[in-house]
């Protein structure tokens, strides 16, 4: 029988490339490179500000609601604000991002069954397209130190878009660059809102691998498919 989905939309960022185990390494690393042992009586007090004001940014930025500028100042200067005796400039946020950006972009980790998943796909001959609303010089340089790149057919990020995903408006523009039908193309994510809810209000089938264990049963549009772990997969396609 011949299969049903011929293109994945597959995301990247906390599907395949472990960004949240990588960002916690490039974390601390940003924390000693600025001394910030200095403000900062006990670094988880600076991580969980980061964390909690990374989430809901890029929350807002997949909306729409806020800019990129806005959104990589604004992810330090609040974490920062809460240091003591610390002056807080919009300079030092960008200095501190770019320092940051730069240690998270070099880190190889993955999340796990990511290369083996990606081969089989492959060599089933899933044409695979990366769909990520991350910052474009950011995701190339990861793409790089992971060896993922050479998997996706293409790669279709936001930035270039001119919209995020989850706006119908991202998977119509996926669509037309990868050269997909919307009837036989499958998207793959780990965030239920941009990824799948997004993928279903465009028409597009979705499944979520449910690495946060989210309740997909209180969603408007239930996944098409759920996994636990990545290699999962292989048993669905």
């Amino acid at each position: 029988m011949e299969k049903k989905y011929k293109d994945l939309f597959v995301d990247f960022d906390d599907t395949l490339y472990d960004t949240y185990g990588n960002a916690v390494i490039a974390l601390k690393e940003t924390f000693d490179a600025f001394h910030l042992e200095r403000y900062f009586s006990n670094p988880k007090v600076f991580y969980d500000a980061y964390w909690a004001a990374n989430i809901d940014l890029w929350g807002r930025y997949s909306k729409g609601e806020i800019t990129r500028p806005f959104l990589i100042v604004e992810r330090f200067r609040r974490p920062l604000s809460v240091g003591e005796g610390l002056p807080v400039t919009e300079q030092l946020c960008l200095e501190m991002s770019d320092k940051f950006l730069d240690f998270c972009s070099c880190k190889p980790g993955v999340v796990e069954g990511a290369h083996e998943l990606m081969d089989y796909l492959k060599q089933n001959g899933y044409r695979m397209h990366m769909c990520s609303n991350g910052f474009h010089e950011v995701q190339y340089k990861k793409l790089a130190a992971c060896g993922l790149r050479d998997y996706f057919d293409t790669i279709i990020l936001s930035e270039d878009a001119g919209v995020n995903k989850p706006s119908p408006l991202y998977f119509d523009y996926a669509l037309k660059l990868s050269g997909a039908e919307r009837e036989t193309t499958l998207m793959i994510g780990d965030n239920l809102q941009t990824d799948i809810q997004g993928a279903l209000n465009a028409g597009i089938d979705a499944l979520l691998f449910n690495r946060w264990n989210v309740n997909a049963e209180e969603a408007n549009k239930r996944p098409t498919f759920v996994v636990d772990r990545l290699l999962e997969i292989k048993d669905l396609l």
